[in-house]
């Protein structure tokens, strides 16, 4: 019996020490993971960001086509838009960036986009400034998107200044508009600038347009 008692005890004690996997201390609940970033709040951060893009998108989109009656028009023709939000500082040599997005007007998806822009400049200051390009056809939509672009030389905006009788048309495809808290330019100047597709805010998926 003496025996059997000290048998049972030592069962007893192995299962109270589970073989070393000890109960959660408390406080233990919701640590991060010492090795890297909690994956919710870096998936809850930038969906923040996405929301905060598709706002500054659809504004601006809103802003355009109300001043702009030649954006209208070409809006309506196109197959998609992108918008961008950048801030340029100009010093001698500018420099600046942004995020935007691009949409796929019939299949209403998105891809999330960055911009940098870096060349010779002869002002001082800063400037913020939205850049939204209309895209006529598939492919060139499709080009911007999966391949990015490069403004190698200036671009001048399809539609003309205020008042302007000049008709808007594509040009290679894109038409090209900049706005600014004065209005809308009638030259768009965004050489040096390039865009390409940004790889953490398309993750996990694309989010459908508005």
């Amino acid at each position: 019996m003496f025996r059997r008692t000290i048998l049972i005890t030592l069962a007893v004690s192995l299962l109270a020490s589970g073989s070393g996997l000890a109960a959660p201390k408390a406080g233990d609940a919701g640590k991060t993971n010492p090795a890297g970033q909690d994956p919710a709040d870096k998936a809850d951060r930038s969906q923040q960001k996405r929301e905060a893009i598709d706002e500054m998108a659809s504004m601006t989109m809103d802003r355009l086509l109300l001043e702009s009656p030649q954006a209208k028009r070409l809006f309506g023709k196109s197959v998609g838009y992108a918008v961008f939000d950048n801030f340029k500082v100009a010093l001698l040599v500018s420099a600046g960036g942004g995020v935007g997005v691009a949409v796929e007007r019939e299949t209403r998806d998105k891809t999330y986009m960055k911009m940098g822009t870096a060349g010779i400049g002869l002002g001082a200051g800063g400037q913020s400034y939205n850049v939204v390009f209309l895209f006529e056809d598939e492919e060139t939509l499709h080009s911007f998107v999966e391949k990015g672009w490069h403004a190698d030389a200036t671009a001048t905006a399809a539609a003309g200044s205020k008042g302007s009788n000049a008709e808007a048309s594509f040009s290679h495809g894109l038409a090209v508009y900049q706005l600014t808290n004065k209005g809308l330019m009638a030259h768009v100047d965004i050489s040096g600038t390039k865009y390409w597709k940004s790889r953490k805010l398309n993750e996990p998926e694309r989010r459908a347009s508005r």
